[in-house]
């Protein structure tokens, strides 16, 4: 029936209802008006007036009914076809349902045409795509193969130390100081200080700064920073540091001669801005073991054997100067010999037998440019005290070979001390200088006015070092004794002048130095390989504020649980958490949790029956105690995603006060967000909105499987979202908490 036909129909129809309803009315309140007749018959005005009342009640009601159904296929209708057509935006492979008025289902099939079209476009264009990537895809390959091949450990970060690119020597050696749980500790997106200690980042990095930047012409002399520090476990690693700078801008002329491009080059590389940086790792804790039993080894034999080789060397000397002696005696020097020679050969058995296990501690050094190094110290000892810093009698061409990040807590630690015991009105400043003695470095703290005794002196250098609120488990002496030096006090009471003077061992200058590292340009597109994304570069986390960020420059967890039961608040425990982590609008399957956990209580049947998990997968897992800290610490500085979110979070919740933890980050729910884009859908389940949403379901009712599929859904929202002008964490989640299902409780 043609659209023209069904308007003049419904119009005769609703113009006859009136009618008669008009009629009918009339009727009855006519009746009603000329009374009862003498034999009792006809209507009385109450009964008509009764009858009328009743005859528009069921007139109403039938009108409704009428206006219900076509509220139905002609309003509510369309309405979730504007929502299945906002789906199938954002998923070409979705299709518009059928519906029950010949219009409507003419205009999704409609739809369904354009979209088939639209499918077969995007397959021609992604082909299109493949091809041109083809080469990229190759180069990109080659990186990934390089990457894997390498024996040493590559971490880059950007300033704010956010993970950008890892290899899988870095992600096994780094990842397996975290102290269970089934949580990793390196991850795109996360922070470097989570496994390395940021004010030994932020010493290295200053320490580049300060190459490039205060010494002008000697930006080259350093290209990169190195360190030793001690992981979690105890494992000790070397880390070579170099920048990653950033463009430049500028080109060299085409008529320009090679020498003058490559002036303009070199101009623009100095010119350019540290936006990251390298860390190029090697574990050293085997080298530096073997290293400390040799040296134990030879200190053994030196000091062990001196004592017999002496009393050899004795009686083979009193037996060559006095040839005549008595057999008797000449025995008995005989006899010393014996005794002494097999005492030097128990020594030397006795020493190979101990050769693994007496060991001493070898702390590796850097070298730096001692210039360098006292600008860095009298910038550190500003930044913790109130006392006048001035360098003077500083050689520049001193190379120093120290542990300095250690020596710059020295010698902010001592100029602390001095503020606090004497306040600014007895010491007003302190001096740094450097000087060449011999063949050592002679490094002064020194001061004008107050002086201290010797034992003073002496209990500041054996003291733990305490700077601001962190206080360090060595002492001055201990890392004076790291770096191979000597340190004493010293008054002149001529002068008034007291210091602290360490010697160092001095090291050569080096023969050339490694160029910085040349720009990295961001990587666009593809999945794979899966460990790096450049695009992170540009991200500082300080940026703005949290809630007014872009959805898509937030990283999320999103996790799921698996529970005994559905009522936390009445005893029911996690039995299983599963995380995966989201990076510039990427899913990082490999970098993801799944854990199991004991729960200390029974599994109801009901539960088993859900999830699948028998009370004999629980035996010997870990408790929530242990993979608490560890979720933790992996949704840490993230967005929080969950599918019903509430439900999860209460049960983390719950245990917070037990443990010492807060889940204080934003949480965004699946859920919410389905019913602010789709409100007019009648289910909000996690397979209706992967089914609208085009997202396959894999492993349903596993914590890991859950939390992938909510992963996806999450990254088909984002696009949805923006198309209803909800571009910040602040508008998801104002509009989230608008929603009816924000107002459950568990």
């Amino acid at each position: 029936m043609s659209p023209s036909r069904k308007l003049w129909l419904a119009t005769a129809g609703v113009c006859l209802f009136v009618a008669v309803l008009v009629g009918a009315v009339g009727a009855l309140l006519v009746l009603g008006g000329a009374g009862v007749d003498a034999e009792g018959g006809g209507l009385t005005r109450e009964a008509s007036v009764v009858a009328s009342a009743m005859l528009v009640l069921a007139a109403c009601a039938l009108a409704w009914s009428a206006l219900r159904n076509a509220h139905a296929l002609y309003l509510r209708a369309p309405l979730r076809m504007a929502e299945e057509v906002d789906a199938l935006v954002g998923n070409s492979g979705a299709r518009i349902g059928d519906y029950g008025a010949d219009e409507l289902r003419a205009l999704a099939q409609a739809v369904n045409r354009l979209a088939d079209e639209r499918q077969s476009l995007e397959g021609d264009v992604a082909a299109r795509i493949a091809e041109a990537r083809a080469s990229l895809e190759e180069e990109r390959s080659r990186l990934a193969a390089l990457m894997a091949d390498l024996e040493q450990s590559v971490v880059v970060c950007n300033l704010d130390g956010r993970v950008l690119l890892y290899n899988q020597r870095a992600r096994q050696e780094l990842s397996a100081d975290a102290e269970g749980g089934g949580a990793e500790l390196l991850g795109l997106g996360r922070s470097i200080y989570t496994v390395f200690d940021r004010a030994l980042i932020a010493h290295a990095l200053e320490r580049l700064q300060q190459a490039r930047g205060e010494r002008g012409g000697m930006a080259g002399a350093t290209g990169s920073a190195q360190f030793v520090t001690a992981t979690r476990a105890g494992r000790l690693l070397r880390a070579h540091m170099s920048p990653v700078l950033g463009g430049a801008g500028g080109k060299a002329d085409g008529a320009a001669t090679a020498t003058g491009a490559a002036e303009a080059e070199a101009e623009a590389t100095a010119a350019a801005p540290i936006t990251g940086f390298v860390l190029i790792l090697d574990d050293i804790t085997a080298a530096n073991e073997r290293d400390a039993r040799r040296d134990a080894l030879i200190q053994s034999l030196t000091e062990g054997g001196r004592g017999p080789l002496g009393n050899i060397r004795a009686a083979a000397e009193t037996l060559a100067d006095f040839g005549d002696m008595a057999p008797a005696q000449r025995e008995r020097f005989l006899g010393v010999v014996r005794d002494e020679a097999r005492a030097l050969s128990q020594h030397f058995e006795k020493a190979a037998a101990a050769f693994s296990n007496d060991l001493r501690e070898r702390w590796l050094m850097e070298e730096m440019l001692g210039a360098e190094f006292v600008a860095v110290a009298m910038r550190r000892i500003a930044e913790h005290c109130s006392l006048a810093v001035k360098s003077e009698h500083v050689d520049e061409s001193i190379w120093l070979r120290i542990d300095g990040f250690g020596l710059l807590q020295a010698l902010t630690f001592l100029a602390a001390r001095l503020e606090d015991e004497y306040g600014e009105r007895e010491v007003r400043e302190v001096r740094l200088s450097l000087t060449r003695g011999g063949g050592l470095a002679q490094l002064d703290l020194a001061w004008t006015g107050t002086s201290m005794n010797n034992e003073t002196a002496m209990t500041w250098q054996m003291d733990a070092m305490r700077i601001g609120g962190a206080t360090s488990s060595l002492s001055v002496a201990d890392v004076v004794q790291r770096c191979n030096g000597e340190i004493w006090f010293q008054r002149e009471r001529v002068s008034h002048r007291a210091y602290f003077r360490i010697l160092l061992p001095a090291a050569d200058a080096p023969r050339e130095t490694a160029p910085p590292i040349q720009p990295i340009l961001p990587a666009r597109g593809g999945d794979r390989p899966e460990f790096y994304d450049f695009d992170l570069f540009g991200w500082s986390s300080g940026s703005h504020a949290l809630d007014d960020r872009p959805l898509g420059e937030l990283a999320y967890t999103v996790f799921d649980t698996e529970t005994t039961g559905l009522s936390p608040s009445e005893g029911d425990e996690i039995i299983q958490i599963g995380a995966t982590r989201i990076v510039n609008r990427r899913l990082l399957r490999h970098e993801c949790m799944d854990q199991l956990v004991d729960p200390r209580r029974l599994l109801s049947r009901e539960s088993i029956r859900v999830h699948g998990i028998t009370p004999d997968l629980l035996a010997g897992q870990p408790t929530i105690e242990t993979v608490l800290p560890a979720f933790h610490a992996f949704c840490a500085d993230t967005v929080l995603v969950a599918h019903n979110a509430a439900f999860d979070m209460r049960f983390l919740q719950l245990k917070e006060a037990a443990l010492g933890l807060r889940f204080d980050q934003p949480v965004l729910d699946t859920l919410l967000l389905s019913a602010v884009l789709h409100p007019n859908q009648e289910s909000h389940r996690l397979e209706a909105i992967a089914e609208r949403l085009g997202v396959s379901v894999v492993g349903r009712h596993t914590a890991l499987g859950d939390a992938m599929v909510t992963g996806e859904v999450f990254l088909k929202m984002l696009p949805l979202l923006a198309a209803m002008g909800i571009h910040t964490l602040r508008q998801a989640r104002e509009a989230s908490e608008k929603t009816y299902h924000a107002r459950l409780r568990y």
